[in-house]
């Protein structure tokens, strides 16, 4: 479909994506030590072949909501992708809810379903067209990193040579993606990306999955600046719990308490409000479903060494449904409060996408 002569019907259209959200209600989220009680958020999930398994383990792992990952490669396959969304939604709408504002997120915990927030993992699906945002936006996403790995059109990515932050033209993607509401992620952005993507956003921002540069020198981490900056602007980091980004020895010498130990430094740059959680894999982890061939090999073509990859990728403790029950108790053992665990596992997200989707 030619999408420049199409767009207005597209737009049109695209009413029904947000039409029969759930029942009204806000969740109880009130602090005791019931990790089934709270309203838990990771801020990037994807499913692994949709379906009862993946279901189940949204279940299992009590997931109020998550972000999804969306191909991005151009705007047919973003729309495309989206649009597939929308069936998905109506053949399962006992088990999944769009999530078009912040709000959903506490309907889907009433109703016990899983909140799904459409984001891409980049900027390449605009085309170059900052008006491709309304147009997305209108058929259902409400979140997309400003760049994946390398350089486009907005800015450098991470695993860039070179350092140059946001372009023109990301300028003018930001300002939209405000004016729309539009949550900007940072994640995989390049350092002067991810300052110049705070600093020029009038809204708060997010890095939905990140670690922390002063533990594990990474090109994926951020710096305490990086975290600081984002925190004052209102926004909310996602330590990331894949494992060889938490450290270099995933399922040996990195442990959850590694994973703890990030989530503690981000408190300790950012404070409590602004940190969250995310795991950058199916709910039901990278073990049952991945093998080298499939998951390791693919990714040395792609990613550069400085990646470090691993396998296994996953830390243990972190790959099962129980992950976030798991983390519980090692923060609990190093004092936390029910209080700060429920912002951590979801209310901060709640909190900056009602600041920025609405």
């Amino acid at each position: 479909m030619d999408w420049d002569t199409n767009r207005r019907a597209f737009i049109q259209g695209a009413a029904a994506v947000v039409a029969s959200q759930a029942l009204p209600g806000s969740a109880d989220t009130s602090s005791d030590n019931s990790y089934e009680d709270m309203l838990v958020i990771d801020a990037l999930c994807f499913g692994k072949e949709w379906g009862e398994e993946v279901f189940a383990a949204l279940r299992a792992a009590n997931y109020s909501g998550i972000i999804e990952s969306l191909p991005r490669k151009n705007l047919q396959t973003a729309i495309d992708a989206l649009l597939d969304w929308r069936k998905r939604v109506e053949n399962h709408s006992e088990q999944l809810m769009f999530a078009l504002q912040a709000e959903d997120f506490r309907r889907a915990k009433d109703s016990g379903r899983t909140a799904v927030m459409m984001n891409f993992q980049n900027s390449t699906m605009l085309n170059g067209d900052v008006d491709n945002i309304d147009a997305l936006y209108a058929l259902g996403m409400r979140s997309f990193q400003l760049t994946y790995n390398f350089r486009n059109l907005v800015g450098d990515g991470c695993l860039e040579r070179t350092n140059a932050g946001l372009s023109d033209f990301g300028l003018e993607v930001v300002e939209r993606m405000n004016d729309t509401g539009v949550l900007i992620d940072l994640s995989h952005c390049g350092d002067q990306t991810t300052l110049d993507g705070i600093a020029f956003s009038r809204r708060p921002v997010g890095i939905t999955h990140t670690i922390c540069d002063a533990l594990r020198s990474h090109p994926r981490a951020k710096t305490d600046e990086q975290i600081r900056n984002c925190a004052e602007k209102g926004g909310v980091i996602g330590m990331v719990a894949l494992g060889y980004f938490v450290g270099p020895d995933p399922g040996g010498d990195t442990t959850i308490e590694h994973y703890a130990d990030h989530i503690e430094h981000a408190v300790n740059v950012a404070g409590i409000e602004h940190i969250g959680v995310s795991t950058d894999y199916p709910p039901q982890g990278i073990s049952p479903w991945a093998t080298y061939e499939e998951w390791f090999v693919p990714r040395t073509g792609y990613f550069k060494p400085s990646y470090e990859l691993r396998w296994p990728p996953w830390i243990p403790a972190l790959d099962s449904t129980d992950r976030y029950r798991n983390l519980m108790a090692v923060l609990d053992r190093r004092g936390w409060s029910s209080k700060d665990m429920e912002r951590l596992l979801g209310l901060n997200w709640l909190r900056l996408l009602g600041d920025t989707i609405g």
